[in-house]
C-alpha cells in the first residue's frame, strides 16, 4: 500500500454577497450548477430591525405609552441619545424606507450611514443618502396617482 495522494481542485468563481445570502458565480457571470438560477437579494436584518424599533418606539409616543425619549430609555435600559438617534430613523422619506424594506437600496446604505445626521427634507434626504452610500442609482419617490 502506497503513501496518500493530495490532489488540489481550483474552481474558478466568484462568491458574492447579496443582502445575508452568499451566491456562487463563475467569473463569466453565470450561475454555477447547483446554485441559485437568480441571485436574490435578503434585506438588510439590522437596519430593518433598527427601522421596526425606531416606529415601535414612535408608536408608543403618540399612543402616550411613554412621554418622553428619556422614558423609553429607561424603560428599555438604553441610552437616551441611542434612542433619540434611533427615532431618527422615522424621519425617512417613504421612498427611502420603501427601498430598504423591499431590499432596493445600495450596498453601501446601512445602519451605520443612517445613523449619522441627515435632512428632514424627503426631497433632499433621496440625495444625500445617496451619496453617503456613494450609489450609483438615485432612490426616487413614488408618485401614486
Amino acid at each position: 500500500m502506497t503513501g496518500a495522494i493530495s490532489i488540489t481542485v481550483r474552481v474558478s468563481m466568484t462568491i458574492r454577497k447579496r443582502g445575508e445570502r452568499q451566491v456562487i458565480v463563475s467569473l463569466d457571470g453565470s450561475v454555477l450548477p447547483g446554485a441559485p438560477r437568480q441571485a436574490t437579494t435578503a434585506a438588510d436584518s439590522a437596519l430593518l430591525k433598527a427601522l421596526a424599533q425606531a416606529f415601535r418606539w414612535k408608536r408608543m409616543l403618540e399612543d402616550g405609552r411613554y412621554a418622553s425619549v428619556s422614558d423609553i430609555a429607561r424603560a428599555e435600559k438604553l441610552d437616551r441619545t441611542y434612542v433619540g438617534d434611533m427615532l431618527r430613523l422615522t424621519l425617512l422619506a417613504p421612498a427611502v424606507v420603501e427601498a430598504i424594506v423591499d431590499s432596493r437600496q445600495s450596498a453601501g446604505l446601512t445602519l451605520p450611514v443612517l445613523m449619522k445626521p441627515f435632512a428632514v427634507d424627503w426631497l433632499k434626504q433621496a440625495w444625500i443618502i445617496d451619496s453617503e452610500a456613494q450609489s450609483a442609482q438615485r432612490i426616487e419617490p413614488r408618485h401614486r396617482t
